[in-house]
């Protein structure tokens, strides 16, 4: 990889990021009534997009903003500025990921198709969030936030909005715990202005386009990605797919989510998404899966169905990262999904050295941040062991304004001797792993407890 590519400057990314920070702001205090500081802002944003297609529509928002009119269409004008401001640096950053890694991309595969949507409920969920925006982050409270409840409900019966209806729960529920707006010390504004963003958009009837095809051919997974949340976990396998007609092969993701209570961590995570994907067993055991025309969408992502795979021979990570990852291609994102906090790029990295405080891999003269706040303690893979790695199968990531490394495995010396550690190594069962038996044994036991209780409780 050419880590000197990634130190260089991109040009006009300071710039957009300032003018989404600007209309960020403006989101604060509430557009019901805003001043001096606020207008800025939101002029900013129209003069960022004055040179696109979205100009004349954001230009007009801005103003109904400064004089305290705008209207429900407006927000909409000005949700749609911010996220093409953050799609412009989405697109920016990978291409400069791109050259350094001298990865190609492939043109869309699926033609992009919408589902009809009822109306109504879209504009009962644009509503609460033009409301939201008038009130402002300091302006929240208990009432506002109840307001999407109803909301939700309605959504969540329809499969085509359930997205929506999941952004909008999640949302309400961020907002309710920091209820009242007005005390908050901290206002996370940036999270805040992509949540209220991305659900504004998809109030717009076809915004949620989809599509799927069939593939077959031989994945070969590079490793897993567990993201954790008091409510809810989420395995992403990384992989490479050589397709079976011979194409070029391709980086794709398979993913399985679960609701969990907040007392199941660690280990105990698996045992929620085990029953869900087979994927995560071939993964812990290191083999390949076939695929029989398992369903995929645009963006590379399996839609996994049983049915259509079958384990397939030991296929060893590492092998597949140094031969295949460097001639395997990438696959277009989403029009909605361009966004940099998104960026997840599988990379190896090999002859680095390691800085200790903060850890960073030294690559080419240059320093990459390594990301352990993301290493799951639900594997055998620890901070301690990527310090003393040689080399590194990783997610390549773009945060504030720096690209990070997120460890999914590495080779790493233990009793000098060199050992194969992966974040997901435990996702299929601990196998002879003491550390991961003696885990799966706590987790068992912590999950056995939580459903005598509420078995106890259903019974009452």
């Amino acid at each position: 990889m050419r880590a000197d590519l990634l130190a260089d400057a991109v040009e006009g990314l300071d710039e957009a990021l300032e003018a989404v920070a600007g209309a960020d702001q403006a989101l604060v205090a509430g557009l019901l009534r805003p001043q001096a500081a606020q207008v800025a802002g939101v002029t900013a944003l129209a003069d960022a997009v004055a040179g696109s297609p979205l100009a004349e529509r954001v230009a007009e928002a801005a103003e109904k903003v400064a004089a305290g009119a705008a209207g429900e269409d407006h927000f909409v004008s000005l949700a749609a500025a911010r996220v093409a401001l953050l799609g412009s640096v989405h697109d920016a950053v990978l291409h400069r990921v791109d050259q350094a890694t001298g990865r190609t991309r492939v043109e869309e595969l699926v033609p992009a198709t919408s589902a009809e949507q009822p109306v109504n409920l879209l504009l009962a969920a644009r509503s609460w969030l033009a409301d939201l925006a008038r009130a402002g982050w300091q302006g929240i409270d208990h009432d506002l936030v109840a307001g999407a409840a109803p909301v939700v409900s309605a959504l969540l019966p329809v499969p085509e909005l359930r997205r929506l209806a999941a952004l909008l729960d999640g949302f309400a529920a961020e907002l309710a715990a920091s209820c009242p707006g007005s005390t908050l010390d901290r206002i996370p504004a940036r999270r805040w202005g992509d949540l209220w963003s991305r659900a504004v958009l998809l109030t717009l009837p076809g915004a949620l386009r989809t599509g799927t095809t069939t593939v077959s051919g031989r994945l070969l997974p590079l490793g897993v990605d567990l993201q954790e949340h008091p409510t809810a976990a989420q395995a992403q396998v990384h992989a490479v797919l050589e397709p079976a007609d011979g194409g070029p092969p391709l980086l794709v993701r398979a993913s399985v989510s679960a609701p969990k209570p907040d007392t199941v961590v660690g280990a105990g995570i698996w045992q929620l998404l085990r029953p869900h994907l087979s994927l995560l067993t071939a993964v812990s055991e290191g083999r390949a899966v076939e695929l029989t025309d398992m369903p995929m969408t645009g963006e590379g992502d399996l839609v996994w169905v049983e049915e259509c795979a079958r384990t397939g021979e030991a296929a060893d990570p590492f092998t597949t990262a140094r031969v295949v990852l460097p001639t395997a291609s990438a696959l277009p994102t989403a029009a909605l999904d361009r966004h940099p906090a998104r960026i997840a790029v599988p990379v190896f990295l090999e002859g680095y050295g390691v800085e200790p405080e903060p850890p960073a891999f030294t690559l080419s003269g240059q320093l990459i941040a390594v990301d352990a706040d993301r290493i799951p303690a639900a594997g055998p893979l620890t901070p301690e062991a990527v310090a003393s790695s040689a080399e590194c199968i990783g997610l390549l990531r773009w945060d504030d304004g720096a690209f990070r490394v997120q460890p999914l495995a590495v080779l790493s010396l233990v009793r000098k001797k060199s050992v194969a550690l992966h974040a997901g190594a435990w996702a299929g069962g601990p196998g002879t792993d003491k550390a991961g038996v003696k885990a799966e044994k706590a987790a068992t036991d912590a999950v056995a407890v939580l459903r005598e209780r509420a078995g106890r409780l259903l019974r009452k």
